[in-house]
């Protein structure tokens, strides 16, 4: 009995899907995509007829039939609806899911943005609205898959998909704002990959997405890891200056441009003084950060970078009571120490 009810509470296995579907949409075959959605129909003659090869795929996959170049087009979707084995009236093809649960247009958005791609992207559309929606296992939309894969027509198609005549703006705004389970967008997967085109063409949709998400890695944060200046400039700009200087571990943009050199240093603290005494999880603020590194004692460097911008920040310590010359000392940095000490004798006079 337990055993039976335990059965019951389970969540069903999720639907394979089927190789053929998956072949047309990696290729990117709209005509294949569509014929094989079109199984069922009663119609005399198809109107679509595949090409040989997928007609060879589909004897590799098992069919029982004979098919060859001289076979009707009724024959050749009589021999689909056989391997298929599915009513069509109650399973769709496009349940279907990959190994990582991605759907169909998870496929086609990740493998090309040619014609044939975008328009097998309209006929899934056409016919299941809510897989533009639609996340993997990995919690990324079709919309991440575009633009990890730096498919800038594919991202601009999904999102003019998102904005067609029955979605409201906050439906659309919903979308460009979806996070997978990492807490990124698809605007952190065109920083990933450095591709300025696709985060301008995101932030022209959605000037608030570099704000996003609300804790954690931002897209500034990112992209200052990354040492991608250029996009960091779009972000800022494209923002209308309303953006999050988040990081991981409480940490702000400023903590990874100290570690990145002077120019993203002087872009940062132009930008947001503020984030000189911001402190990450520890207790650190930038210019902790600052005065770990080896020879920044001299003028212009990170540290006198950080320490012209707010000196407030050598009176801070971090949890475990270390201030900005202490670590400067630990890490044996001598003209960093006799310059903290130099600007703490000018502040006291």
């Amino acid at each position: 009995m337990a055993s039976s009810i335990h059965d019951s509470t389970m969540e069903p296995l999720p639907v394979i899907m089927n190789p053929l579907l998956l072949s047309s949409a990696c290729s990117g075959s709209w005509q294949e995509l569509e014929f094989l959605l079109n199984r069922g129909i009663d119609q005399a003659q198809p109107s679509i007829m595949p090409s040989q090869a997928f007609l060879d795929l589909l004897m590799a996959y098992g069919s029982d039939s004979c098919i060859n170049k001289s076979a009707s087009a009724q024959q050749v979707s009589d021999d689909i609806e056989a391997f298929l084995k599915l009513p069509s009236t109650l399973v769709s093809l496009l349940d279907g899911v990959t190994t990582d649960g991605g759907t169909v247009l998870h496929v086609v958005a990740t493998y090309g943005d040619s014609d044939g791609f975008l328009r097998s992207v309209d006929i899934i559309h056409s016919r299941e609205k809510h897989l533009l929606f639609a996340q993997n296992k990995n919690g990324d939309t079709p919309l991440h898959c575009a633009a990890r894969a730096g498919m800038f027509r594919m991202v601009s198609h999904l999102i003019s998909l998102a904005r067609d005549e029955h979605a409201s703006v906050n439906r659309v705004k919903e979308f460009l704002e979806m996070e997978n389970r990492l807490k990124e967008t698809a605007l952190h997967q065109a920083v990933h990959i450095g591709d300025n085109g696709i985060v301008k063409l995101l932030m022209e949709a959605n000037s608030e997405l570099a704000s996003f998400p609300k804790s954690g890695t931002s897209p500034l944060y990112l992209a200052i890891l990354l040492e991608e200046d250029i996009i960091a400039e779009t972000l800022y700009s494209a923002s209308n200056m309303k953006l999050s200087y988040s990081g991981p571990n409480g940490q702000n943009a400023l903590h990874a441009a100290v570690l990145r050199g002077r120019e993203l240093t002087e872009k940062v603290l132009e930008w947001n003084s503020d984030l000189t005494t911001q402190t990450d999880e520890r207790g650190s603020t930038p210019l902790h950060f600052a005065a770990a590194l080896v020879g920044q004692s001299f003028r212009g460097s990170v540290c006198c970078q950080v320490l012209e911008a707010n000196s407030t920040a050598l009176y801070q310590s971090d949890h475990n009571g270390l201030y900005p010359v202490h670590v400067a000392a630990s890490v044996g940095e001598r003209g960093t120490v006799i310059m903290f000490l130099n600007k703490s004798r000018c502040l006291r006079w």
